[in-house]
C-alpha cells in the first residue's frame, strides 16, 4: 500500500494550479504546462495559499477562495505616491496603466503602475496589481513527499 503523506510544512509538493479573479479571468495557470514543484515554507508560495493546501494528498483536486488579506494583501492608500513629472525621463511616454520600474533604498527593483497624471504630477500605484482581490485557487496535487536536502 502506498504511503499517503498530507501536505504540511517541509514537504515537497508537485502540483498544477490556476489563479482566477472573481470574474473568472485567469491570472496565472500551469495546467497546460509542466507542474510546479516547491517545498512548503520555502517562500515560493504565499503563506495563505500554502495553508489552503495543508492536509491535501497526491491525486487530490480542490478549489479555494483566498481572501485578499491571505493572498496579495489589501490595497494600501499609502502605496500611492505623487511624483513630479519633471523627474521622469522626457523620452518616456507617460500614460495611465504604464508599468514603470523604480529602485528602492536598497536598490531593489520596485514596479509601479501610473494611475493618474497631469502636467505637473504623476501618481504611481505601488500596490500589487492583485491587491484587494479575492483569488480563486484551483489545485491538483500530483505528489507529496518529504523534502530531500541536496
Amino acid at each position: 500500500m502506498a504511503n499517503i503523506l498530507p501536505i504540511q510544512p517541509g514537504m515537497q509538493v508537485t502540483l498544477f494550479f490556476a489563479l482566477r479573479l472573481p470574474d473568472g479571468e485567469v491570472v496565472d495557470s500551469n495546467f497546460e504546462q509542466v507542474p510546479a514543484t516547491f517545498i512548503v515554507g520555502d517562500g515560493n508560495l504565499l503563506p495563505g495559499f500554502e495553508r489552503a493546501l495543508f492536509g491535501m494528498v497526491g491525486g487530490e483536486r480542490k478549489s479555494y477562495v483566498i481572501a485578499p488579506e491571505n493572498a496579495f494583501g489589501q490595497r494600501n492608500p499609502n502605496n500611492l505616491q505623487k511624483i513630479e513629472r519633471r523627474l521622469f525621463s522626457s523620452d518616456l511616454n507617460l500614460e495611465t496603466g504604464l508599468v514603470v520600474n523604480f529602485a528602492d533604498a536598497q536598490n531593489v527593483e520596485l514596479p509601479g503602475v501610473i494611475s493618474d497624471l497631469d502636467d505637473q504630477w504623476v501618481t504611481v500605484d505601488f500596490n500589487h496589481p492583485l491587491a484587494g482581490q479575492a483569488i480563486e485557487f484551483d489545485v491538483h496535487i500530483i505528489t507529496v513527499q518529504p523534502a530531500t536536502s541536496h
